[in-house]
C-alpha cells in the first residue's frame, strides 16, 4: 500500500476523470488524499468511496477576466503548497498526481518534489489554447507566450505528464517535450457508471441533454438556437442543460429572448452518478463545441459516455472528433453552422431507426473504449514511477 495524493481546481464530485483515477487507486489498496475546490456549504473534509477529499477553496463559476481567474488560481496554489508540504512530512506520499488547468499547479509539490518523490502533471485541457479561448486572446499577445513558458517549466518540472488526447501530444512534441515524457490517456468513461441500462421509456416527450460547463468553447448558445429553429415542428420536444459556469447568465437570457422558458430548462450541477441517470434517460445527448483553436482538439468525454449508456450523440465536426469517432457511431454537424445543428436535430428527432442504430454501434465501440479496458495504462505509469 503507498499514501498517494492528488491535486485539482475542481470539484471532485463533479470530476469523472479526476474520480477515475482516485477510485482507481483506491481499489489498487492505495490510500489517497484529495486537494479540491469547495462546493456551496460542502465539508472541508469528507471521505468519499475511500478518498479523503480536502477541499481548501470555495469557487464560484462567475470569473469575467482574466485577473479574477488567476487570483483565484493562485490563491489555490498557496493553499495547496501549504497543505501538500504540512501533509508529506506526516504521510510520506510516494506518488504525487496534480492535474491541469493550470499547469503551475505543479508547483504546489515544490517540497516533495525536491525531497524525491515523483510528481505526474496530468494536463486535461492545453492551457495557452484553453485561455486564449476563454478570454478571446491573441496567441500573438504576451500572455499567450507566456503561458507557452509556463507550460514548458511546468513540465521540465513534473516526473512525467499525461495529455488527455493525441492531438494534443503532437502539439507538446512539436513544442519541443520528449515523446518519453508523455503519456496519453483519453478520458474514458468508467464503465461501473457509464454502462448501457436499456431504460424504457414512459413519457412520449423528446429529451435533449447536454451535461458538462458552461463555457463559450462548448458551444451550447448554439445548441439553443438551433433547437429554437425546430421547436415549432416537435413541439413535445425539451432541451434539458445539465452544469455551470461562466457563460450560465447569458444562457439563461438567450433563452428568454427566444421564447424557449418552458422548452429549454437548466437543472444545475449533479454528481456523477446522478448525470449518468438524467443521461441515460435522454433520446438524444449532444456536444455542440466550437472548433476554435482549443475546442478543435478539446476532447469531450460526454461522447463516450453517452456512447456507453446506449444514448444516440450529435456532435460537431472537430478535429478531435474526427480522430476518434465516425459515422457509423455519431451524427456529425458543421460546427459553428446552426442551420445545420437544426437540420440534424430535425433529423434525429424524426428517424428512431437511426438513433437505434447509431446507439447500438456506439455501445459496442465504448466497450472497446472505457476506463475498465484502459486503466492498465493508467496503473503501469503509477508502478513504474513508484518502484
Amino acid at each position: 500500500m503507498m499514501n498517494i495524493c492528488m491535486v485539482a481546481y475542481t470539484f471532485y464530485e463533479f470530476d469523472n476523470r479526476v474520480r477515475r483515477y482516485a477510485e482507481t487507486l483506491i481499489s489498487e489498496g492505495h490510500d489517497v488524499d484529495m486537494v479540491a475546490l469547495r462546493y456551496g456549504d460542502q465539508p472541508k473534509i469528507e471521505v468519499i468511496e475511500g478518498v479523503t477529499v480536502h477541499r481548501i477553496q470555495p469557487r464560484t463559476l462567475n470569473e469575467k477576466t482574466r485577473w479574477s481567474y488567476l487570483w483565484r488560481l493562485l490563491t489555490f496554489l498557496f493553499r495547496s503548497f501549504l497543505l501538500l508540504s504540512w501533509k508529506y512530512f506526516t504521510k510520506r506520499y510516494k506518488l504525487i498526481h496534480v492535474h491541469s488547468v493550470p499547469d503551475f499547479e505543479v508547483f504546489a509539490a515544490l517540497i516533495p518534489r525536491l525531497l524525491g518523490c515523483p510528481v505526474i502533471l496530468d494536463i486535461h485541457d492545453i492551457v495557452p489554447e484553453f485561455y486564449a479561448s476563454k478570454f478571446n486572446t491573441s496567441k500573438e499577445s504576451m500572455f499567450y507566450k507566456a503561458l507557452i513558458f509556463v507550460e514548458r517549466i511546468s513540465i521540465g518540472f513534473s516526473n512525467q505528464v499525461i495529455i488527455s488526447n493525441h492531438l494534443w501530444e503532437k502539439t507538446l512534441k512539436t513544442r519541443g517535450i520528449p515523446e518519453s515524457k508523455l503519456t496519453t490517456i483519453v478520458n474514458y468513461p468508467d464503465p461501473k457508471v457509464f454502462k448501457n441500462r436499456s431504460i424504457s421509456k414512459t413519457s412520449e416527450n423528446f429529451l435533449m441533454i447536454y451535461p458538462g460547463t458552461l463555457n463559450w468553447h462548448q458551444g451550447v448558445d448554439l445548441a439553443i438556437k438551433a433547437f429554437a429553429k425546430i421547436n415549432s415542428r416537435f413541439p413535445k420536444a425539451q432541451f434539458h442543460i445539465y452544469g455551470g459556469g461562466p457563460e450560465k447568465e447569458n444562457l439563461e437570457r438567450l433563452v428568454v429572448e427566444l421564447g424557449l422558458k418552458k422548452k429549454v430548462i437548466f437543472k444545475g450541477m449533479v454528481p456523477r452518478e446522478q448525470a449518468a441517470e438524467v443521461m441515460a434517460k435522454s433520446d438524444l445527448g449532444i456536444v455542440p463545441k466550437r472548433s476554435d483553436s482549443f475546442g478543435n482538439e478539446a476532447f469531450s468525454t460526454k461522447t463516450l459516455e453517452f456512447m456507453a449508456l446506449g444514448v444516440p450523440v450529435l456532435i460537431s465536426e472537430t478535429a478531435v472528433d474526427r480522430y476518434y469517432f465516425n459515422d457509423d457511431i455519431a451524427i456529425f454537424f458543421q460546427a459553428g453552422d446552426v442551420d445545420d445543428l437544426a437540420a440534424k436535430i430535425g433529423h434525429l428527432i424524426s428517424d428512431q431507426a437511426l438513433r437505434q442504430k447509431l446507439a447500438k454501434n456506439a455501445i459496442v465501440f465504448a466497450e472497446k473504449n472505457n476506463w475498465g479496458v484502459k486503466s492498465p495504462i493508467y496503473l503501469d505509469l503509477v508502478e513504474r514511477l513508484t518502484s
